[in-house]
């Protein structure tokens, strides 16, 4: 980002004091809505998403989120040096916005890259028109922030200035503009009564004269609920444009202009008729339009549209009286406007606390389940939402003052036409070195196997719902954005470079998006025989088994920083591989023949020693020469165990691996945690004793768990919600990734006795580095479905992701800020998590049914080729248990 090219000249208070301060619990309310702009504002360009990580915005949606860093600053959410840095990275990229016809801002662009998108946030070169209604919501912005913040006032004016803003006024009225299916622009007048009212307030402030826009005429009353409430009378059968009356537009305009007169009147009869209707009927009733969580995604639900109370329609007049919702921004803005209003604290009342997610506020409560003790949320996400509730808090800290005090909403005739040049933002003088890419080779995908058909593996017992839909299509986009010419997927978004475990991390990744129908039969296969391809081109370390990472572009070995490097393998990684594996062959069984001789060119002769999985590294002397091999157990609490499953599944005998009898625990919250293995004939333990969840749920999802693994987690699960309850952190402790030294935070249950610790891969404590998992929360929650816990954590980390690029690790305990590393391990289990919940809760791994396929048979023939096969031609492990309560175990006859 530029360095701040304009700083504070002035007090925070050009605004106006804070006349009333806000109570803690509105403080509380205020912090979540700024939480939804901290999350989803894009770092690139300093733009605000509309809507949950989707990164598109409309003219009215920067300005939400322009009133919303005015509000942060005045309430004291953010101090001067972050408004400064914000505003000034929010202005660099607004100027920097290609105009619709060199005219104009288009009526959207992809926040992310500033292009000029369609509604679909598809880039589309010309551009779809301009909004009149939101340019003048963005104009009313502009005026308020220059007031407050002067220091601004040049090169607002310079961004105004360079718009053609007169284009869209004619006759005294606001005019949109938009492109026919010929390809010719047409200018349409835009606005009815209520939002064209307010939009020529912005206008005017400019110096437009808009008096035909700002005139209520023409409308007549119609009765609700014995309310004679204002309409407009050019309804959409005869304009192609909905009259709908909502409750944003009036408190835009109180908040921001005040209400006086007329105005003031209707907006009072439009509250009374909502209140009536509760009266009638018993509903909670507080409406606006609103995006929603499902199909088709965005209503206007109305106190009156197109000659009928109540409609719940599209932009097209399709009715969804079904999807009616009690809005929370309509809430906060009634509860604030008449403060004094028994039916307005009752609805703000029902909404303030159960649409909080913590993190922004939902758009409001489905009215079809209004009273139920869990009521279906419209849990999505939006800067109108909370940009309007920021706004709302402001105007009641300033004592019920409007932003524009004393400002006549008639224009004048005298008033200037801005004519300021824009400020030029400086370049960046500094330089950034970067190391040479490695070269992209193309690796070959296998030839094609017979026809693909469906998985043999059982379907999901239901539809996936939109919304989870959408958190799986988030989550597989990761797979999608960094897929390399190899074949392969980088474990990490910022490091070329695979490890087995990776690998087994995105094959699980292609099971669970195939399986919830998340990509096509054509697109699993098409990746499967690539990934299988560059599975057979690997070079192996002592022709053995694989290396312990690859670097994704050319397939050369390398180290876990990314340099190539001859440094042995990890039968704990192998194991994580093993298992994807055998899914792959069991559940899509025309890979069989591959995946078989992929495994058939590896040797297992030193892996598996003794009953135990093993690592092999190389040591070096002090000159960096090699010096010997080390072939050593691979002990590690969690990983050992999950490992050991994966071998047995293919038949090894690891049994000193596998779940023992005994653990070393230590109580944490009251809860006894497990820290180390204890049996006697282990050996050597591991160097610390470390505690983390990831191993342990993925355990869960991928083989269930048997009674001791189940009370295992019960009692780390139980740990973190107490955490919580006692303190107010969110806890979900796993490994992530961030985005500064030391890079990988492993955040404990415990660590070497000190509970909640976080440490680096050396073990040493890292200060306030814990992160709340995204992964771990996804995992908690469908592991644990019905407990509030698991429900929060999955709230608080719902919106942390970029819709082009995956789910981000988490979020910082301490701050709540994002941490916005992108890995295949996190967004992998995310999509394991909701395959788990769609599979009735039922271990994902399921029994091979083919006992006589290559691998088996090379077994029963004595391993002639010398590759330390197992002894015995069947799984060590069977599926045991019914329903959600399905375990893998130890055979209960060996000789079977």
């Amino acid at each position: 980002m530029p360095t701040p090219l304009v700083k504070a000249q002035s007090a925070p208070e050009m605004c106006g004091a804070i006349a009333i301060p806000l109570t803690p619990e509105e403080q509380k309310y205020a912090q979540s809505a700024w939480q939804y702009f901290v999350d989803n504002v894009q770092p690139s360009t300093g733009l605000s998403n509309a809507a949950g990580s989707f990164p598109a915005s409309t003219m009215w949606d920067l300005g939400n989120y322009l009133m919303a860093m005015n509000a942060a600053r005045g309430i004291g959410l953010i101090n001067q040096e972050d408004f400064d840095s914000r505003l000034n990275q929010f202005l660099t990229s607004l100027a920097e916005l290609p105009l619709f016809e060199n005219t104009l801002p288009n009526k959207v662009y992809n926040s992310a890259t500033k292009e000029i998108v369609d509604y679909g946030n598809n880039a589309i070169e010309r551009g779809i028109g301009w909004s009149a209604l939101d340019i003048g919501r963005l104009l009313a912005a502009f005026h308020i922030v220059q007031r407050c913040h002067p220091q601004y006032s040049d090169w607002i004016s310079g961004i105004v200035s360079s718009w053609n803003v007169a284009e869209s006024v004619e006759n005294g009225s606001l005019y949109g503009a938009m492109v026919l299916p010929d390809g010719s622009t047409l200018k349409v007048q835009e606005g009815r009564l209520g939002y064209e009212e307010y939009a020529a307030r912005g206008y005017s402030l400019w110096g437009f004269e808009v008096p035909a826009a700002i005139a209520h005429e023409p409308f007549e009353f119609v009765d609700i609920y014995g309310v004679q409430i204002p309409v407009d009378t050019r309804d959409y059968f005869e304009t192609n444009a909905n009259n709908y009356v909502v409750s944003e537009a009036y408190i835009l305009d109180a908040i921001e202009f005040g209400l006086q007169g007329e105005r003031a009147d209707h907006a009072r009869r439009v509250f009374e008729a909502q209140k009536r209707r509760y009266e009638e009927t018993g509903l909670l009733t507080s409406v606006s339009e609103d995006n929603i969580n499902q199909a088709p995604h965005f209503l206007y639900n109305t106190v009156y549209a197109n000659g009928q109370p109540w409609a719940v329609i599209t932009e097209n007049n399709e009715a969804y009286p079904e999807l009616r919702t009690l809005s929370s921004k309509s809430a906060f803005g009634w509860r604030y406007i008449y403060p004094d209003d028994a039916y307005a604290q009752k609805v703000f009342d029902h909404i303030k606390d159960s649409t909080n997610s913590g993190r922004g506020y939902y758009a409001g409560i489905y009215e079809s389940g209004l009273y139920d003790p869990q009521p279906p949320l419209n849990d999505i996400l939006t800067g109108n939402t909370n940009g309007l509730i920021l706004e709302i808090l402001y105007y009641k800290a300033r004592g019920f003052k409007p932003m524009v005090e004393g400002q006549s909403s008639v224009p004048s005739s005298s008033a200037p036409r801005v004519s300021v040049a824009p400020i030029a933002p400086p370049t960046n003088s500094a330089t950034v070195s970067c190391a040479p890419q490695a070269e992209e080779i193309d690796v070959a995908a296998i030839a094609p196997v017979r026809p693909v058909k469906s998985s043999n593996c059982p379907a999901p017992g239901e539809e996936i719902n939109p919304a989870d839909r959408r958190h799986a299509e988030i989550a597989w986009q990761y797979f999608e954005t960094n897929h390399r010419k190899t074949g392969l997927v980088p474990d990490r978004s910022d490091l070329e470079g695979i490890t087995a475990w990776g690998m087994g991390d995105y094959l699980a990744a292609l099971h669970a998006a195939r399986t919830l129908n998340i990509i096509s039969p054509e697109t699993f296969d098409q990746r499967v025989r690539h990934f299988l391809g560059a599975l057979q081109e690997m070079e192996l370390f002592g022709a053995e088994l694989p290396y312990r990472a690859y670097d994704t572009l050319n397939l050369k070995p390398i180290d876990y920083g990314g340099n190539h490097s001859n440094n042995g393998w990890s039968g704990l990684d192998l194991g994580r591989l093993l298992t994807s594996l055998h899914v792959l062959k069991t559940c899509h069984p025309e890979y069989q023949e591959a995946v078989d001789q992929v495994v058939l060119d590896w040797s297992y002769l030193r892996v598996v020693r003794d009953g135990q999985v093993a690592n092999i590294s190389v040591e070096k002397n002090n000159r960096g020469r090699q010096q010997r091999l080390q072939v050593q157990p691979a002990h590690l609490l969690g990983y050992e165990e999950y490992a050991a499953r994966g071998f047995q599944l293919w038949g090894f005998d690891v049994h000193r691996s596998a779940i023992g009898d005994d653990y070393v625990t230590q109580t944490v919250a009251g809860e006894k945690i497990p820290v180390a293995r204890s049996q006697v004939n282990q050996g050597q333990q591991q160097k610390r004793a470390s505690t983390i969840t990831n191993p342990f749920l993925l355990y869960g999802l991928e083989f269930g768990f048997d009674p001791q693994r189940r009370n295992f987690i019960n009692s780390i699960y139980r740990a973190e919600a107490k955490r919580y309850g006692e303190t107010g952190k969110l806890s979900a402790s796993g490994t992530t990734l961030i985005q500064e030294p030391p890079y990988v935070i492993h955040s404990t249950v415990i660590n070497n006795g000190k509970p909640w610790a976080a440490v680096d891969d050396g073990g040493n404590l890292v200060p306030q580095g814990r992160v709340v998992s995204t992964a771990i929360a996804s995992a908690y929650h469908a592991l644990f479905p019905d407990d509030d816990y698991g429900k929060t954590l999955w709230q608080a980390t719902l919106d942390l992701y970029d819709p082009n690029l995956g789910y981000y690790e988490g979020l910082y305990e301490e701050s709540g800020q994002p941490s916005l590393g992108l890995t295949s391990g996190t967004n992998s289990l995310i999509l394991q998590a909701l395959l788990y919940k769609y599979m009735a809760q039922q271990p994902i791994i399921r029994p091979h049914q083919n006992l006589e396929s290559r691998w088996w048979q090379e077994i029963k023939n004595g391993d002639r080729h010398g590759l330390g096969l197992p002894s015995r031609s069947f799984p060590r492990i069977e599926l045991k248990g019914t329903g959600n309560r399905q375990y893998w175990d130890l055979k209960t006859n060996v000789n079977d």
